[in-house]
């Protein structure tokens, strides 16, 4: 049994960042409702290709995009923006634990379903709120995606090319890192909250902001910045504070060396043949070697060019000097740490054939990370919820779908 068993979610949330919250919540147990709006869904669903392949091994219309964050979760296709649409969220929202949303400042208030409305009807529900720049301040009303995020947050002028060299220039991280940071402040923030609850009896507003949880995670960078007045250059991939920490050229490819201490400093020397560099003041601490970065860097590359980087890797781990090779997404899944881990399976899907999956890194000594069900269809759920939470009848459920309050059941559409 996961350790949010018997936890209820109610998420009104797309994209990545809330889904990606509620996905954990559904890892670890919760039972999530996740409502969409009918004939279209989650934005991500329609993000591709890539597509899912069937049965068949035909493409259907889930993306990849979407199958990465939403497995676990019961979709309810559900138009709030209709009276009776909105007293079904009120319903569901009384017999709810968590909310969690990431519509525009005001956009839920003004349908009757924002955290005044809803507390009186379950003083104990904690309700999450995701925006781009918080509910108050200058740009509260703004829309904002990760990009922009990363861009103003700083993160984007400390990653990239040095100044100087060929390519220079702020880059943005590979993956949507600023949704995913902000989801992991999400999680935490809820079971901070659903444990508050446990002494006080009584729920509470959560307001996180895209901005202010990537300005949080920039970490030991601002307080380089708050310390020493000094704005943080771009490294590439080397590290602002410790030397040498970056990738190399090898005779044959490249490799990430993580120094970490002088100790495994002094190893790699040895086993580079150069124990000079050890005993040369200028880098006998990792104080000297990043006052000296550009002296060293220089004279390490040199040294790392004279094998394949298969014979570094073994030599330099066998000393336990911290270093790895780069893997495309292929060659890491490829790792056998990774296959050792189990962190890729599979999900039968309601379309026939399997949906791949990436296990939650979380591993509990009693409690069970527990994997349901795939990401669902579009309001694959719709009917079962409100009949068994809200005795909701056929004919009943048949009048709010003629106007559209609901969407069609999908597994009905299927051939």
């Amino acid at each position: 049994m996961g350790p949010l068993a018997g936890i209820t979610v109610l998420d009104l949330s797309r994209i990545l960042a809330g889904p990606w919250a509620t996905q954990c919540l559904a890892d670890f147990g919760a039972t999530v409702w996740k409502i969409e709006k009918p004939g279209a869904g989650d934005d991500t669903r329609h993000w591709g290709p890539p597509w899912l392949r069937d049965g068949a091994g035909q493409d259907t219309r889930e993306a990849a995009y979407y199958l990465s964050s939403n497995r676990g979760k019961r979709s309810l296709a559900i138009d709030f923006t209709q009276p009776a649409g909105r007293d079904l969220l009120r319903r569901l929202a009384a017999r709810a634990d968590v909310l969690v949303e990431n519509f525009k400042v005001g956009t839920l208030a003004r349908h009757g379903l924002g955290w005044s409305d809803l507390e009186p009807l379950n003083p104990r529900l904690v309700y999450c709120s995701i925006t781009a720049f918080g509910q108050d301040g200058p740009n509260a009303a703004d829309a904002g995606y990760d990009a922009m995020i990363q861009a103003m947050s700083g993160l984007m002028s400390v990653t990239g090319i040095p100044d100087g060299q060929p390519g220079a220039g702020p880059q943005k991280v590979g993956v949507a890192v600023s949704d995913l940071m902000t989801g992991m402040y999400a999680l935490t923030a809820v079971l901070g909250a659903l444990y508050e609850r446990e002494h006080s009896g009584r729920g509470q507003y959560i307001d996180l902001a895209l901005l202010d949880a990537q300005v949080a995670a920039l970490a030991n960078l601002n307080l380089n910045y708050l310390v020493s007045g000094r704005l943080p250059e771009r490294h590439g991939t080397a590290h602002p504070n410790i030397v040498p920490y970056q990738t190399f050229a090898t005779a044959d490819g490249w490799l990430m060396l993580a120094v970490g201490n002088d100790r495994q400093f002094a190893d790699f020397c040895r086993i580079a043949g150069a124990r000079e560099l050890a005993d040369d003041p200028r880098f006998r601490t990792n104080t000297a070697r990043v006052e000296n970065r550009s002296v060293l860097i220089p004279r390490i590359a040199q040294l790392l060019q004279a094998q394949p980087t298969a014979s570094w890797l073994r030599e330099l781990a066998q000393a336990q000097v911290p270093c790895g090779p780069i893997n495309d997404i292929g060659q890491m899944f490829a790792e056998p740490q990774v296959r050792h881990r189990g962190l890729r399976f599979d999900l039968p899907h309601a379309q026939g054939g399997r949906v791949p999956q990436v296990r939650n890194p979380v591993r509990y000594s009693r409690s069970e990370i527990e994997y349901r069900d795939p990401p669902p269809l579009l309001g694959e759920h719709t009917d079962a919820v409100l009949a068994s939470e809200l005795g909701l009848s056929a004919t009943e459920l048949g009048e709010l779908r003629a106007p559209g309050v609901i969407g069609d059941s999908p597994l009905c559409l299927l051939p």
